[in-house]
């Protein structure tokens, strides 16, 4: 995730879930084996944070974040971002970015389809796939055209993005550098990038923020404040500005709160307003 606006990924990191009723009392967790992520549905609500110099922008918006599986099964993704734009000179644009996301659990393999809408108008569609072999990370694009083409083969994609930071996080790593590849923009993108890890915080950051329904299946998880910088691939991090900056409160499993992402001219907060957990499915390991 790469996630919001720009990327299609960022694919990272809000959280929620159906409930679910009749077939028996199946409860969901919020807290799954130390190496999962939490199966999850959730609904993020945008609003203007700031603005810089001349820029007169007013931004609001959505997002719809569907992430479930596990290492054994894969990971699957359904993401929607609407948001509308302001340039405070009364035009008004709204952009409706769908994308749907596979990879397995070993990150040998990762599928991505994209549809980009601007005032309901198609822009562009993207549909591919990738597959980490022994010297490269291979890259297959049916549309917008067909087209193949190589990465470097320490490139990781986006799932396994998030169980890297955390892992970094459950070791003490205060920073992560990655090359990261998500299929958006065309399904070329590819984007280095720096995690900031923050100091632990022990179980209870939850209760401290907005309750919202089912959040409090977070109260007993650790937590870490993390900053994401995308910047161009082979720039130098030392003195360039990041394409964007993604910063959020990291739980354990894999759910953030505090959503926060800076495009430089204009930044913008996310709110989680509606959080549910998916029942765990069942993996065994072979």
């Amino acid at each position: 995730m790469t996630i919001l606006g720009r990327s299609a990924l960022g694919t990272v990191i809000v959280a929620a879930a159906l409930a679910l009723v009749g077939l028996g009392v199946r409860h969901a967790t919020a807290l799954p084996p130390a190496s999962e992520l939490a199966s999850h549905r959730a609904i993020y609500e945008l609003k203007l944070a700031q603005t810089r110099g001349n820029s007169a922008v007013a931004a609001r918006g959505r997002i719809l974040y569907d992430f479930s599986g596990n290492a054994c099964e894969g990971y699957a993704l359904q993401f929607r971002q609407v948001s509308e734009l302001d340039n405070g000179e009364g035009k008004v644009t709204l952009s409706d970015l769908r994308s749907t996301t596979w990879e397995d659990g070993a990150a040998k393999k990762f599928i991505f389809k994209s549809q980009n809408y601007l005032n309901e108008t198609l822009l562009d569609s993207v549909d591919g796939e990738a597959e980490r072999q022994r010297d490269k990370v291979a890259v297959t694009l049916n549309q917008p055209a067909a087209k193949t083409f190589d990465l470097e083969v320490g490139m990781v994609f986006p799932t396994d993005h998030m169980r890297r930071i955390i892992a970094a996080a459950r070791e003490g790593k205060n920073i992560l550098e990655l090359p990261v590849y998500d299929g958006s923009e065309k399904g070329e993108k590819v984007y280095d990038t720096v995690s900031f890890i923050g100091p632990r915080r022990p179980p209870g950051s939850n209760q401290r923020l907005p309750q919202v329904k089912n959040t409090e299946q977070l109260d007993q998880l650790a937590a870490w404040p993390v900053s994401i910088g995308y910047f161009e691939p082979g720039s130098d991090r030392k003195d360039a500005t990041p394409v964007y900056e993604l910063s959020f409160l990291f739980f354990e499993n894999g759910v953030s709160r505090k959503l926060f992402i800076d495009y430089g001219e204009f930044a913008i907060n996310g709110v989680l307003k509606e959080i549910v957990f998916h029942p765990p499915s069942k993996c065994e390991q072979k």
